[in-house]
């Protein structure tokens, strides 16, 4: 009890560590990603946090994967380094005796992790597609800046104001060139607000100008004087996301048999099953030799990680072309990687009874 206690200590402490560090990493790149997004303009400068936030949440169930196989790693390493592996098989305890702590500290992470990776990943990708779509509507109106040319999400209208009101509630001395029913208008206001109507369509209201259509390659043109005028931005309806495999729910993903969909749930099924197996696999790809180099066995472990998540992306394109079976997919690819346990164990326990058959 001791030694397990112990054990799962160590590995918690090495796992949080570990995450802290590729969180971190995860941060910094996703921050220079959105902050290149923002100074081109695809998005406002206040949307960065709320967008990086709903990015992590979408990769904490692999970094916590990951996690938990490294620390895994470290801790039996250092075991080995340290020669208290010697100890452990000299009291006549095996390899396997291993396969225990191991578990009961994964499972609890597993647990997260299936659940991070069934519903909040997810959420989090709808949440940051609704977000992105929100700030693209605003562009029209609220995003408009005093004496520069701007474009509208959809491309088929640009906007200049002169000036924005104090409280920003309205700007002024408007022009809008825009395209409708094939005719090329131009539009001035002296005055100009967003409104929402009563059904949720959202408008630019334009208050006391003119507006001159011309239709291209014939000579009818058309002046219009108003004293309000009104341009519909989008409609209620068009304000939903893209719904897409990666951002539909779990529960949605069952009740829908095509193949991009099978493939999602295939991903999101395997991303726990895989952190069973990666920390299964971390205990025989562990071992040390004190006298001899101590990056051989990181080097195989990595590999062996990038082959496995390799291999899932792989069987993964495979379902969402239909060259393969959902089920065939997702027991396929983890039975392979857990083939690989016995000969695994078996390697490092023959090599530990006869050193001198496997040198």
């Amino acid at each position: 009890m001791i030694f397990q206690r112990a054990t799962r200590r160590e590995f918690t402490h090495s796992a949080a560590g570990v995450f802290v560090a590729l969180f971190a990493i995860l941060l910094t790149t996703q921050l220079i990603r959105f902050l290149g997004e923002a100074a081109q303009g695809s998005i406002a400068p206040e949307a960065v946090v709320a967008l990086l936030g709903f990015s992590a949440l979408n990769y904490i169930p692999a970094l916590l994967s990951l996690a938990a196989f490294i620390a895994i790693l470290l801790s039996l390493s250092r075991s080995y380094r340290d020669s208290e592996m010697v100890v452990w098989f000299s009291s006549g305890i095996s390899l396997l005796a291993w396969i225990r702590p191991v578990l009961v500290f994964t499972l609890p992470l597993v647990v997260a992790i299936g659940g991070l990776s069934l519903f909040v990943s997810p959420w989090a990708l709808s949440q940051s597609a609704e977000y992105r779509r929100n700030l693209e509507s605003q562009r029209d109106a609220s995003q408009a800046s005093p004496g520069a040319f701007q474009e509208s999400s959809s491309g088929d209208r640009v906007i200049f104001v002169e000036a924005v009101a104090d409280d920003a509630s309205y700007v002024k001395n408007v022009f809008v060139s825009s395209v409708q029913n094939r005719r090329l208008g131009v539009t001035m206001a002296a005055r100009g607000y967003q409104e929402t109507a009563s059904n949720g369509d959202r408008f630019i209201v334009l208050e006391n100008g003119s507006r001159y259509e011309v239709e291209p390659g014939t000579p009818e043109f058309r002046v219009l004087e108003y004293g309000r005028y009104a341009l519909r931005v989008e409609t209620k309806e068009a304000r939903g996301i893209e719904r897409t495999s990666k951002n539909t729910p779990t529960f949605e993903l069952l009740e829908k048999d095509v193949p991009s969909y099978r493939a999602e749930l295939l991903w999101r099924l395997s991303v726990p099953i895989s952190a069973v197996v990666l920390a299964l696999l971390a205990i025989p790809l562990s071992f040390v030799n004190p006298r001899a180099g101590r990056s051989a066995n990181m080097l195989l472990a990595i590999f062996t990680y990038l082959v496995y998540n390799n291999l899932m992306t792989v069987v993964q394109a495979w379902v969402a072309s239909g060259r393969i079976s959902f089920a065939a997919g997702l027991i396929g690819v983890h039975l392979f990687m857990l083939l690989l346990l016995p000969v695994l164990f078996f390697r490092r326990i023959a090599v530990r009874s006869f050193p001198l058959f496997f040198r």
